[in-house]
């Protein structure tokens, strides 16, 4: 269900959010939907079945600009992001309908488990000083056995993900697609474009099932359109090295703490 909720002047804050927001996860290969779900819940007080479909909604246009951004870039593998997208549409119709049987506060609670869960395989990775090349080659990777057995299972967890709590089911992606040994750059575009799919699958699915507030949306996507204009540009600026594993555990530290934060939240 789409509907319109009531004007508050807070939300004259979500277009600074939402730029914040576009920027970084265009830079990241998300979405963004891991940062509004909980901002959504946290600061604005929405409840987190509406949270979950509006964070889809706000997530579609950042996905659009920066994966067609990362494509003129050539960050973008198109023969490993169809293996984890095949899989992830599945899932993210799975995960709207968990969706709509599970009560706000299991919402929260999956969501926080979910964040500190998958962060440990990315941290472990990058301690363990598994460092992707440096994001200048556009080299393809060569589809075998590994990359689909590992693309079908992260893609399908990825979707599930997405759907489940409105969020851009990245860290799977990123997970899978780290333990392919890509580039960060062919990392961070290829997963914007399998976010993109997760998120139009999910976000269909949820037309169905869930409630979306377009005035939250407007407001955060006229800020996060333009924040994900520029991440692409800034990234293909950036030279990578041994900054790629400081990126994963920053994710992944960030991940930990928003997922205590929503566990803890009343």
């Amino acid at each position: 269900m789409i509907f319109h909720s009531t004007f508050e002047y807070s939300y004259l804050l979500l277009p600074l959010i939402g730029f914040t927001i576009g920027l970084l996860a265009s830079m990241m290969g998300s979405g963004g939907g891991f940062f509004f779900l909980p901002v959504l819940i946290l600061f604005f007080d929405v409840p987190a079945q509406v949270a979950v479909a509006t964070s889809l909604a706000a997530t579609l246009p950042i996905c659009i600009v920066g994966s067609y951004g990362h494509y003129r870039k050539g960050h973008t593998d198109l023969g490993i992001g169809l293996v984890f997208i095949i899989t992830g549409i599945l899932g993210a119709v799975a995960g709207a309908r968990f969706t709509s049987i599970m009560t706000a506060g299991q919402l929260k609670t999956g969501f926080g488990i979910y964040s500190i869960l998958i962060s440990i395989p990315i941290f472990i990775n990058s301690r363990k000083g598994r460092k992707a090349a440096d994001g200048e080659t556009k080299t393809p990777q060569r589809i075998g056995f590994k990359s689909i057995s590992r693309g079908t299972f992260y893609g399908l967890l990825a979707g599930v993900i997405t759907g489940t709590f409105g969020t851009s089911g990245v860290a799977p992606v990123l997970a899978g697609l780290f333990s392919l040994r890509m580039p960060v750059k062919l990392v961070v575009g290829t997963s914007i474009l399998i976010v993109l799919v997760n998120t139009v699958s999910a976000l269909s699915a949820h037309f169905f099932v869930g409630k979306i507030d377009l005035t939250l949306v407007y407001f955060l996507t006229s800020g996060a359109i333009v924040g994900a204009f520029a991440g692409p540009k800034i990234l293909a600026g950036i030279k990578f090295g041994q900054a790629g594993n400081r990126i994963r555990i920053g994710y992944a530290v960030a991940m930990i703490v928003f997922g205590v934060i929503i566990i803890l939240a009343k």
